[in-house]
């Protein structure tokens, strides 16, 4: 089972923390268990925290006025996952962010996350990096959905994400990928027996 300081090693991956500033970083988190098919946030309401999976799977999603769920992003272990335009902002979500599986993970509060960065540049600079980071991956997300088929699509999420494919249910993948699940599942049947 991992624990908290998981983060202190995914930090360190992009800006080396010392033992004292590790420890403030630490000291600004709280462990929390969310159980499989509970909401962490809601529409309508502000989203206080941003979480990091230390275990366990979880995404964010919308719902269209048909009912229709729409998956914008999974998050498994060393990712992280809020409705952020709500956190950033500080105002009412537009997203539903729930457990996958039974998961354990670390929230920041936006207030906790401000004060990280005015004390100290590393943090500063760690959450600017992951930021990038997360907006060059919904760009190219964009692109792939925009100029490629689903065949394509669904094939770029099995090389990039093999094992996050088995973990989550076939109707959250579809609806990350704009499909239905009855095509991804014969994508599935197709794909699989091309490789036989």
């Amino acid at each position: 089972m991992r624990d908290e300081t998981a983060i202190i090693s995914y930090v360190n991956k992009f800006v080396k923390l010392s033992p004292p500033e590790a420890e403030a970083l630490l000291s600004a988190f709280q462990k929390v268990v969310v159980k499989k098919r509970q909401s962490i946030i809601q529409p309508d309401f502000p989203a206080p925290y941003r979480y990091y999976v230390l275990e366990g799977a979880m995404r964010a999603y919308v719902a269209a006025e048909n009912g229709q769920e729409h998956t914008i992003s999974f998050a498994i272990e060393d990712w992280w996952i809020t409705d952020y335009n709500s956190y950033l902002y500080q105002q009412p979500a537009t997203m539903f962010v729930t457990a996958l599986e039974d998961t354990i993970a670390l929230r920041l509060s936006h207030v906790k996350e401000q004060e990280l960065k005015a004390q100290n540049p590393k943090f500063e600079t760690f959450f600017r990096i992951i930021a990038e980071r997360g907006l060059a991956y919904q760009q190219r997300r964009i692109i792939i959905n925009l100029t490629k088929t689903a065949e394509a699509r669904y094939g770029d999420f099995l090389d990039k994400y093999p094992l996050l494919a088995q973990r989550v249910p076939q109707y959250t993948l579809a609806s990350f990928l704009g499909m239905t699940t009855e095509y991804l599942s014969k994508l599935r049947k197709r794909m699989g027996s091309k490789k036989t």
